[in-house]
């Protein structure tokens, strides 16, 4: 997977980038919250793991900020932090956080946890690919919408996306109803 890994202390950085890549992620690592939330703005990443105590921006104000930006695929979010307890991690949940890991950091925890993550976001693009699916009539072709109620087609996909329609015959069409077989198919 591709993690944003955010983590101001630098040795601390390296040796997270080294274990992370050795359990086969792709790694980018920035050094403060500012500059992951701008590298954040510019690609998508599945995974942000970022420090809580960090200069220019801390953990929790970055997975905010991370919550309020709109993007179409989900960022699972683990904060890493000294601060132990109940309240730190209420906080971090409160900020969008998806878990929580105490540092030092046991990696084979880490490991575990990012296999969690990456179910989760499978199962969410599972969902996402299931909600693209359409109740379409195999018979008049009109679709079911959001309210249960069945339209055409183009009414659907004008209420959803605003585009606009002009009609016209194919010539494969054409030529069925020129020769009476159109009417016969219905």
């Amino acid at each position: 997977m591709r993690i944003l890994l955010v983590e101001d202390e630098p040795v601390s950085l390296l040796l997270m980038e080294g274990m992370l890549r050795k359990m086969g992620h792709e790694v980018v690592g920035k050094e403060d919250g500012e500059q992951a939330h701008e590298r954040f703005l510019n690609e998508h990443f599945p995974v942000l793991l970022t420090d809580w105590i960090m200069p220019k921006m801390d953990g929790p104000t970055l997975c905010r900020r991370v919550r309020e930006d709109v993007h179409d695929k989900y960022t699972y979010v683990i904060m890493l932090t000294v601060l132990g307890g109940k309240e730190s991690f209420m906080e971090a949940m409160n900020a969008g956080a998806d878990d929580f890991v105490t540092k030092p950091v046991d990696f084979d925890q880490l490991a575990a946890r990012l296999r969690v993550a990456e179910r989760i976001l499978n199962l969410q693009a599972e969902v996402m690919t299931l909600q693209g699916l359409f109740p379409i009539c195999s018979y008049c072709k009109k679709i079911r919408n959001d309210q249960n109620y069945w339209e055409q087609v183009e009414e659907y996909i004008s209420h959803q996306t605003g585009a606009v329609f002009s009609h016209g015959i194919c010539p494969e069409c054409y030529e069925k109803n020129e020769r009476g077989e159109w009417m016969k198919a219905l």
